[in-house]
């Protein structure tokens, strides 16, 4: 198991959450834009194409801390050579994977 020390350890070797934390920030404002637009009876084509821009970044956010899953703490599992911390974190990337493919 990875302790609390160790993740922090991983964590700063990787590009701070603060960047994901501002693409939210970012995200929120376009959201609270598309409701606007709603409220406003702006045409359909421009609130779907906002829409598709917030899918995009929500995108980016996901593959952004997927990776430094990936690096961090799986990478981390791997190289810890127990063969049941390794297991886990396949087996966790694995259930990610099918959720995310529904």
């Amino acid at each position: 198991m990875v302790s609390f020390r160790q993740v922090k350890k991983m964590t700063n070797a990787y590009p701070s959450q603060k960047d994901e934390l501002e693409r939210l920030r970012k995200i929120e404002g376009q959201v609270r834009g598309v409701q606007k637009m709603i409220q406003e009876g702006r045409y359909c084509v421009d609130v779907l194409q906002l829409l598709n821009s917030i899918q995009g970044a929500i995108e980016k956010v996901e593959n952004n801390i997927l990776r430094r899953h990936l690096e961090g703490c799986v990478s981390h599992a791997v190289r810890s050579g127990s063969t049941k911390e390794r297991n886990e974190k396949f087996n966790e990337i694995l259930d990610l994977i099918s959720k995310f493919r529904k």
